[in-house]
């Protein structure tokens, strides 16, 4: 497993290089383009889930134990699980989607089509997991009838959500805004009720996590068995942001994509890990009103991914609310995240075999690409 994530992992980052020097010019434009704030929010939302909002403050001791990270500071492992270069594969895979798809249509043949949505399902049905699993840490006192109601009451937004765009397009926009209150307001509390600390904590978590960047190689392969986890997760998310986002590039260069898709959402999240990294390290104990505000912003993130993505699948397999009603795409999608997520709880099931069927795609499609890219290089210019 080890050997195949590094060789996919470095064959992704090897075409983003390739797409910027072969294409750096090539004017990118989206089914739905839209303006490239909106494309960020949608980006940000879609390829983010709650584990943006819950994990760090849980996963900076185990960084801090474990001897493989000890060449960095945890608050460096932590954006290098979820920064720049991970968004350097929803580049390439969103530059395929919008530039040569519709050229190659290697994603309309039947079994690539099939097996690929049936990733996207169940990764899609992973996110709701995720944050069932990771709920009790900020909400201990909440019972377990009422996690599992958390959860179908989010499924069930998230499928009404994705059967109307401008719904899904506001609630992207407004959780990304929501997000940025989130971290100014935690940090407000640090500068205001520890005065002992104030903000001067904050800038200096900055020179802590341009730290990543001194050891930015050491993130292109598996440093040990959870940043392995953490790559299968990426794989299996790759394909699918791309596909989502692609629909709406605004008419962007080459670069000018990339810069966007790398750059700006690597900034509000390395900001946010500033600031959990401040709490952690003072033992802070974060208050119940911003508890709660923190649970919310992560509700608001799994609706976020949880609707872009049953839009997507469903648009591709002809199961959207225009082919198949109100009456049966609602009950439909509902049934099928739901007991996913059952499959997720109670069976071996694990998110590393989705990602190593999407590894299998990726080689399935450099194959054929290898085919066909002689039919259009000349028409890309």
């Amino acid at each position: 497993m080890t050997l195949i994530i590094t060789v996919a992992y470095l064959s992704v980052l090897a075409c983003a290089l390739f797409v910027l020097i072969r294409w750096p010019m090539l004017r990118c434009t989206g089914a739905q383009p839209v303006g490239v704030l909106t494309l960020v929010a949608l980006l940000f939302t879609a390829g983010l889930d709650m584990g943006l909002v819950m994990l760090p403050l849980n996963e900076f001791p185990v960084y801090e134990s474990d001897a493989a990270f000890g060449f960095t500071n945890a608050l460096a492992i932590e954006f290098g699980m979820w920064g720049p270069l991970v968004w350097l594969m929803y580049f390439v895979t969103t530059f395929y989607f919008v530039a040569l798809e519709p050229r190659l249509r290697i994603f309309e043949i039947p079994a690539v089509k099939w097996v690929y949505n049936l990733t996207v399902i169940a990764t899609c049905s992973f996110t709701c997991y995720l944050f069932m699993v990771n709920l009790p840490t900020y909400a201990p006192d909440l019972p377990r009838w009422g996690i599992w109601a958390l959860v179908v009451a989010v499924i069930a937004f998230s499928v009404v959500s994705s059967g109307n765009f401008a719904i899904m397009k506001w609630l992207a926009i407004v959780s990304t805004y929501g997000f940025g209150m989130l971290a100014f307001t935690a940090l407000a509390v640090v500068a205001f009720a520890y005065a002992g600390i104030g903000i001067g904590a904050f800038f200096a978590n900055i020179g802590l996590l341009m730290d990543y960047f001194l050891h930015l190689p050491r993130f292109a392969v598996p440093i040990a068995a959870y940043h392995e986890f953490y790559l299968f997760w990426w794989f299996a998310w790759s394909l699918m942001i791309g596909q989502f986002v692609a629909r709406y590039v605004g008419g962007l260069r080459t670069w000018q994509l990339a810069g966007a898709m790398v750059i700006l959402p690597a900034i509000p999240l390395g900001l946010w890990f500033c600031v959990l990294f401040v709490y952690h390290q003072n033992r802070i104990v974060i208050p119940g009103w911003l508890n709660l505000f923190m649970i919310f912003v992560g509700v608001v993130f799994v609706v976020n991914s949880l609707d872009s993505l049953i839009r997507l699948y469903s648009a591709n397999l002809g199961w959207s609310r225009e082919d198949l009603g109100s009456a049966t795409y609602y009950p439909l999608h509902f049934v099928l995240q739901f007991l996913l997520v059952i499959a997720y709880v109670f069976t071996p099931f694990q998110i590393q075999w989705v990602g190593l069927v999407v590894v299998g795609i990726y080689a399935a499609a450099y194959v054929l690409m290898a085919q066909r890219m002689g039919q259009i290089g000349n028409r890309l210019g």
